[in-house]
């Protein structure tokens, strides 16, 4: 039986006003769901929206950023617009974020133990002893075995790695639907990294969570999402489950990155590369967001940005080479 998604994102655009005549469109047009227990990874460079994208959902935005259209909408309630303080209950409660690095995140006058205390006592109004309690429970679950030491000590004197064990120990304290993680391990050592992810993959399954995880590494995607999403120049330009899109790519931007991954069984003598950089949001093409960077640009592709379109199952890609009337003789573009 199908299951109603925890998070349904339509037609999002969050537009940060820099002058007069400058705006940047830092997401422009995104739409996705996420289901519970799904683990949803939104991929892109740095400048392709994916962040903006998490912290509009968290409503974060700050100015001279805002929404200007869309729908958010968390387990049937549309919160796009609700006023702060209702937003404010929300967070933690029903949707929780793991921030790209925990020692801004994290208060440091604060300990730790002060820190998830004060998200237990003001979510669950639990009392004082009883929450203490309470955190060191949660940082047993989260892998800290020095639980009773940790609580007293401040996040300086934590490595990176157990700063992030924290940061998710206070996200799932109250049990939140949705966890969004972005780029949660970017700080990290490649060790600690995978233990990270084991982890947050972990707390979804045990509390049945929908995981949204932001990252630039089509490495980790394939190892731990469900379903990707492509961003590119504020726009979602393929999304297909994970086994989908690494068997057959079809956005050129996308098989640009998986050609930029490190590949131990074939002999090549350098990585692949993507010429050229991202658009900045306030200055963005009129036509396809990608052809300047496009081997495959053509002519139409620099008049007009084309639409995301479904060419297979639940496969959907925003580029010409696959317009509708194509898509069934083509075979140009299919990974090995």
């Amino acid at each position: 039986m199908k299951t109603n998604p925890v998070l349904s994102v339509d037609q999002l655009k969050t537009y940060f006003y820099l002058d007069q005549k400058k705006v940047a469109k830092a997401v422009d047009g995104v739409s996705f769901s996420v289901s519970p227990g799904e683990t949803v990874a939104l991929v892109g460079e740095s400048g392709s929206g994916k962040s903006i994208t998490a912290l509009s959902i968290m409503q974060l935005i700050e100015k001279p950023g805002r929404i200007v259209e869309g729908t958010i909408t968390l387990d049937d309630k549309e919160i796009t617009r609700i006023p702060t303080k209702q937003m404010t209950k929300l967070r933690g409660n029903e949707i929780a974020m793991v921030f790209q690095e925990p020692m801004t995140a994290l208060n440091p006058v604060f300990t730790v133990g002060n820190q998830i205390t004060e998200m237990l006592r003001k979510h669950r109004s639990m009392e004082k002893k009883q929450a203490q309690i309470e955190a060191i429970n949660l940082l047993r679950t989260v892998g800290i075995s020095r639980a009773e030491e940790v609580i007293h000590e401040y996040p300086h004197q934590l490595s990176g790695g157990m700063r992030q064990r924290v940061m998710i120990a206070i996200a799932i304290s109250c049990n939140p639907k949705l966890l969004i993680a972005d780029e949660p391990t970017t700080a990290l050592d490649v060790t600690i990294q995978a233990q990270i992810l084991d982890l947050m993959v972990e707390m979804k399954e045990k509390f049945n969570m929908a995981l949204l995880l932001i990252t630039h590494d089509l490495g980790i995607v394939s190892e731990y999402a469900d379903r990707v999403m492509v961003m590119y120049g504020g726009q979602i330009v393929e999304e297909a489950s994970t086994k989908e899109l690494l068997r057959t790519t079809k956005h050129p931007y996308t098989r640009g990155l998986l050609e930029s991954l490190p590949n131990l069984t074939e002999d090549v003598d350098r990585l692949g590369t993507i010429k050229g950089t991202v658009p900045p949001a306030y200055d963005l093409p009129t036509g396809c967001r990608f052809y300047a960077r496009c081997p495959f640009a053509m002519e139409k592709c620099k008049q007009s940005n084309p639409d995301l379109i479904e060419i297979d199952h639940n496969h959907f890609v925003r580029c010409y080479l696959y317009e509708k009337e194509d898509v069934q003789n083509d075979t140009s573009y299919t990974s090995p």
